[in-house]
Parts: C-alpha cells; sequence; structure tokens
C-alpha cells in the first residue's frame, strides 16, 4: 500500500495482533480482503464518488455486509461494475476498471 511509517505503526497500535500472525493467514487476508477493498476505495476516489480524506483502514476494518452495504451498493447507478470488480479482485483477478496510473 505504500504506507509511511507512520500510517503503520496506526495500524498497528488498533491493532497488534497481526504481528502474531502467520505469514499464510496474513497473505490470504492481504488478498482475498484488503486488496479488494482497497482497489474499491482508490477506484471511489479517484472518480470523486468517495472523499479523498476518508481512510483505508475503515474500509478493511468493517464487516463484508457493512463494507458492500456502504461502498458498493451506494454506487450502483454510477458504477454498474464495482461490485463484479470487488468480487473478481476477492477472486485474484483484476480488473482493467482497477488499473490506476
Amino acid at each position: 500500500f505504500r504506507w509511511s511509517d507512520a500510517e503503520v505503526g496506526i495500524a498497528l497500535s488498533k491493532l497488534p495482533i497481526v504481528l502474531v500472525r502467520s505469514n499464510q493467514m496474513l497473505e490470504s487476508s492481504l488478498e482475498g480482503r484488503i486488496i479488494p477493498r482497497y482497489y474499491v476505495v482508490k477506484f471511489l476516489k479517484e472518480n470523486g464518488l468517495l472523499d479523498h480524506n476518508r481512510s483505508y483502514y475503515s474500509a478493511v476494518m468493517v464487516m463484508e455486509k457493512v463494507f458492500v452495504d456502504k461502498y458498493i451498493c451506494p454506487h450502483k447507478e454510477v458504477a454498474p461494475y464495482l461490485a463484479e470488480d470487488y468480487d473478481a479482485a476477492c477472486r485474484g483477478e483484476v480488473s482493467t476498471r482497477f488499473k490506476f496510473t
């Protein structure tokens, strides 16, 4: 995510258990949950659909249903493929719509 040392410190202070998780568990969580949500939030921010000050942490920490209700469902009209792209990202596939320059 290209986080600064300060951002890593904040994340670890809020969730220190991450330090004792196995690498396999962290990779699974990173690939199946964190990265797809990062793509969604970045897409929304870059397309002016979400405030640029909204933190990625708030998107990662909510339950799946809350994430979908808060970040995907409100944008069905203007981003009709967002849910499909998010599902694909959760499976490890990256949509071309999630390619950022």
